[in-house]
Formats: C-alpha cells, sequence, structure tokens
C-alpha cells in the first residue's frame, strides 16, 4: 500500500467557496447574519474529487491519502474567533464528507480554529470532535496563526502544552504547516512554507520539548524545509548549544515529509535523514501543479523520485506504508481492521 501523508482539499464545493466569502462579509459589516455553511450534495462532492485528486492518485500509483483542508486556506489570522471557529468547523465537516464517500482512498486531517495569542482551548475542543467523532487520525497545527507576524509563543513555550498532552492521549501526530501570508513580500507557497518548516526544527533544537512529550509525534513537511539542506549547521548549533545529538534530542519525535520536487532534493533528504523519519507525501493538489520541462512529468509526482531512488525495496516500503503507519497509529489500527 502506498500512504500519501500530504493532500489537501483544494477545490471544493461551490457552497463552501460562498460561505467563506459570507463570513468574509460580516468581517466588513456587522450587522449581516452569521452565515451558516449550505450543505453541498454528495454528487457535487463526487464529481470534484473524481475528476482530480481521486484521478491523480490512481494515475500516480497511491492508494490512501492522509486529507486535511486546504493549508493555505486556513487563514488563522483573519476575522474573530467566531469567524475561525466556524471556518475550522465547516472546512473539517466537508474532509469528512470526503472520507466517508471515498473511505479507501481518504482519511481524514483536521485544521485547528487557532488564533494569534488566544488560548488554544477551541482548538483542544476541535482536535477531540475531529478524532473522537469524525474519525480523524491528526491535525494541522499553525505554528504561526498570525500570519507572518509571529506573535505567538514559540513551539516549545508551555502555551503549547495542554495541546501536546491531548496529542498524545489522543494518539494522534500533528503536521506543523503555517497557512497563508498577511504580507506581501513573503511568498506563502515559496517562502512562508519553507521557513516556518525550517524555524519550527531550530526551536526544537533550542529547547527541551520532547524531555517533556517522549511520545509525541510531530511531521515537518516540504522535506523539512532547509534542514536537510543545512544539516551540519543544525548538528553544529546542537553541539554549540550543549543539546544532545539530533538523533537523540529531535529525530525520534520528528519527521519529515517527501513534498520536495526535484530529483536532487530527494536524493539529498535521503541522503542526509535517516529512512525510518521520512513519510511519503506529495501536498498533491498543491504549491506547484505545472509540469516541470526538464522531465516532462508534474512537479508534485513524487513518488516517482522515490522509484528512481536506489535503495532496498524495504526502505521504499517504510517510506510508502511503514513509517506513515508507526507515525499514525489510529491510522494502523483503521487499516489492520480493514485487513490491510
Amino acid at each position: 500500500m502506498i500512504i500519501d501523508c500530504h493532500g489537501h482539499q483544494t477545490l471544493t464545493p461551490k457552497s463552501h467557496t460562498v460561505f467563506r466569502e459570507a463570513q468574509l462579509a460580516r468581517l466588513q459589516d456587522a450587522s449581516l447574519p452569521r452565515p451558516v455553511p449550505e450543505r453541498a450534495s454528495d454528487d457535487e462532492i463526487r464529481e470534484i474529487i473524481e475528476n482530480n485528486q481521486l484521478r491523480l492518485i490512481k494515475e500516480r500509483g497511491a492508494d490512501l491519502t492522509i486529507f486535511s483542508p486546504r493549508a493555505s486556506g486556513m487563514q488563522h489570522h483573519i476575522g474573530n474567533a467566531e469567524t475561525v471557529g466556524d471556518w475550522s468547523r465547516a472546512c473539517n465537516d466537508l474532509i469528512h464528507r470526503v472520507t466517508q464517500l471515498f473511505p479507501n482512498n481518504f482519511v481524514g486531517v483536521c485544521m485547528l480554529p487557532q488564533r494569534p495569542d488566544a488560548p488554544l482551548d477551541a482548538a483542544i475542543d476541535e482536535l477531540e470532535r475531529c478524532v473522537n467523532e469524525l474519525g480523524f487520525i491528526g491535525c494541522n497545527m499553525n505554528p504561526d496563526p498570525s500570519g507572518g507576524k509571529w506573535t505567538a509563543p514559540g513551539l516549545t513555550d508551555r502555551y503549547w502544552y495542554p495541546l501536546y498532552e491531548k496529542l498524545v492521549e489522543l494518539e494522534v501526530p500533528a503536521m506543523i504547516h503555517v497557512s497563508s501570508s498577511c504580507h506581501a513580500a513573503i511568498h506563502a507557497t515559496g517562502s512562508f512554507y519553507i521557513a516556518a518548516d525550517t524555524n519550527a526544527f531550530m526551536q526544537f533544537i533550542q529547547g527541551n520539548l520532547f524531555k517533556d512529550f517522549p511520545d509525541l509525534k510531530l511531521v515537518i513537511p516540504h522535506g523539512g524545509g532547509a534542514v536537510p539542506y543545512h544539516w551540519g549547521r543544525y548538528r553544529g548549533l546542537a553541539d554549540m548549544l550543549k543539546q544532545p545529538s539530533l538523533g537523540e534530542h529531535v529525530m525520534k519525535n520528528v519527521y519529515f515529509d517527501t513534498c520536495v520536487y526535484h530529483q536532487p532534493g530527494i536524493d539529498l533528504l535521503f541522503r542526509v535523514i535517516d529512512v525510518e523519519n521520512i513519510l511519503f507525501g506529495s501536498e498533491m493538489v498543491g504549491a506547484v501543479r505545472g509540469i516541470d520541462p526538464e522531465t516532462g512529468q508534474y512537479f508534485d509526482d513524487t513518488k516517482r523520485y522515490i522509484d528512481a531512488l536506489d535503495i532496498p525495496a524495504e526502505d521504499k516500503a517504510k517510506v510508502f506504508e511503514g513509517n506513515a503507519r508507526r507515525v499514525y497509529p489510529r491510522l494502523d489500527r483503521m487499516l489492520t481492521a480493514r485487513g490491510a
């Protein structure tokens, strides 16, 4: 089985877009009524998924996608607690609809109703709802819900501890994933995402989070940002900071995906990072949707890059399936119950 750990619902029913537009309109005119999401038909959802994500999954040879709301659309920095709460619930409910219509192809991961410098109570409540009621197996956790102003505490701050405690209790990992940028000079997918991934890793080096949460599992997407390319820098910084080696200090709890869109990048990732810490991911349909003129293949068809690696078959099996089942224990139990 080939499990893609990083997929987003980037195409949604028209009613979902209309609901968001109504939310944004109410932020400009508080006299407008609080919008309520209209339920899209099963047929509309099927048509969108079958013609896009599911078609590409089949064409590219994957089996199951860990599916979450569109990351750039989370937009935690826009609106108030009501806006973000209603939007999170609507997005997560739509993901649940997809998993119910295509249970063999998609499993849910939720966004959290985070707010800049606000307590995480609402995020924890929504996480519990999605895991216990909707059968989700993880969440996307935004390390900077301010959209690039970095007003939230660092990831090793005790501000985050209630959420980490709940993640461990529920046996679900979090993917560390920012959303859209509030600065025109900071491109969301090309700059903000990679910077946030790299920033998160450095915070883990500086702190001692995993001493307090030895069972916490966190996925840093987009190949770990700049980390594999600068692995020597981070090894050296850990030494300068009198921290244990990265393998002991961070990499028992942190995993990278393969959302790296060229063969040399994947080659580097696998040379530097232990295969036990790499999960197959494509971010499809995601940040880069075009065809690479150098190869004639889609940039985000990341399975091709792994297929081309000169590594043992058992290592490829770990990346394509085994590691995801280990990092996402609820997924493993779900698949085992199905006989997979």
